[in-house]
């Protein structure tokens, strides 16, 4: 099995130079949690996910708390901070040269990249051109498959085994009743 017949072909993605907001705002509209970064001709540049946007608070990205918790906990600014986020690009958040498959990466390697390194996605690239996206959902949906695939093949050599058991018992019952 191949990453290019489970991944989603429809990418929701962003360019470097949308502003924070922008990228934000697309993935709780589609509720996504992160979003592969392109470049106008349309190859992957980086990836920008919740964890970027909560870890990228400050323009350092350094910060003693997480700026997305002093703004809960602390009275401040909410206008301009508001501000600050239309002034921020996906391009100071995100993560550059993010871990890529191509369609042909067997699925267990994908899986294998996901749970060895924690990512929730990976990009799907053909050179450097993104073409899809394979998730973690991704990967459930075909070990859901794998194991019906199974379950069916399971339960198919169940009937043949007891198609054969009976012909053999319908063959003993006719030797026995046949005379000698």
């Amino acid at each position: 099995m191949r990453v290019g017949n489970f991944m989603t072909r429809d990418v929701v993605r962003v360019k470097a130079d949308a502003a924070v907001l922008t990228a934000a705002r697309l993935m709780l509209e589609r509720k996504i949690s992160g979003l592969p970064v392109v470049d106008n001709a349309g190859c992957v540049v980086g990836i920008v996910t919740e964890h970027d946007l909560l870890r990228h608070g400050a323009p350092n990205g350094k910060t003693e708390q997480p700026r997305w918790l002093r703004l809960i906990v602390e009275p401040t600014d909410l206008a301009g901070e508001a501000a600050g986020l239309h002034a921020r690009t996906v391009g100071e958040v995100m993560t550059r040269d993010p871990v890529t498959v191509t369609e042909a990466t067997p699925l267990e390697e994908a899986g294998r990249l996901i749970t060895e390194r924690g990512f929730k996605r990976l990009p799907v690239v053909r050179g450097k051109e993104l073409v899809g996206i394979i998730a973690r959902a991704d990967l459930v949906q075909a070990l859901t498959k794998a194991i019906r695939r199974a379950a069916e093949a399971a339960a198919r050599d169940e009937s043949a085994n007891a198609r054969l058991l009976e012909l053999e018992r319908q063959a003993l019952l006719h030797r026995a009743r046949s005379p000698r």
